[in-house]
């Protein structure tokens, strides 16, 4: 992207975190932003930070996730996935149950790791890939009790990673709130 796509205005919001947040704030009780540095927000969310020397990546997010709250279980939505709509979180609740590591969601095109519930039977696991510096989700969820819940709308799942997909993005937003 060039720069810090959370910070990217999105919406009616001055960020793309932003947008998130508030988004999912009317699904959650509670919302967590995972971030190396709280201070480049310019709004209150509840932050859990990453540690310093981490790596740029979600496993140092899950696990410090895992160990700043008390819950068995948390949805991760990516920052960059603006066109998650309530619909599939909650068919993502749906099919959850306790004997799942993970529920996540799945299109013809792939998995979305970053995109579902993970449980906390993953931390030691996550753990020891951030040790390691192995990053890859998709080999975790493979090797683990992994429920995928099968959607048919890719858009649903854009991500935003090139200056030029964001830029859809943000007209594709405009359009669709314009008969709202």
């Amino acid at each position: 992207m060039g720069q810090d796509k959370s910070l990217l205005p999105f919406g009616n919001s001055s960020t793309l975190t932003q947008y998130q947040y508030e988004r999912l704030k009317q699904l959650f009780a509670d919302v967590y932003i995972s971030a190396k540095n709280r201070d480049k927000f310019n709004f209150n969310p509840q932050i859990i930070e990453d540690s310093p020397q981490s790596d740029f990546a979600p496993t140092s997010g899950f696990v410090a996730a895992f160990q700043a709250l008390q819950h068995d279980r948390i949805f991760v939505l990516s920052v960059d996935t603006p066109f998650v709509e309530e619909e599939v979180i909650r068919a993502l609740l749906a099919a959850d149950a306790p004997h799942y590591d993970a529920v996540i969601a799945k299109t013809a095109s792939g998995t979305h790791p970053m995109v579902g519930i993970y449980h906390r039977s993953l931390l030691g696991e996550l753990q020891c890939m951030l040790s390691q510096g192995d990053h890859r989700l998709g080999k975790l969820l493979s090797s683990s009790k992994t429920h995928y819940v099968q959607f048919e709308n890719e858009e649903r799942f854009t991500n935003l990673n090139h200056p030029n997909e964001y830029e859809e993005a943000v007209s594709r937003y405009n359009s669709e709130n314009k008969t709202k």
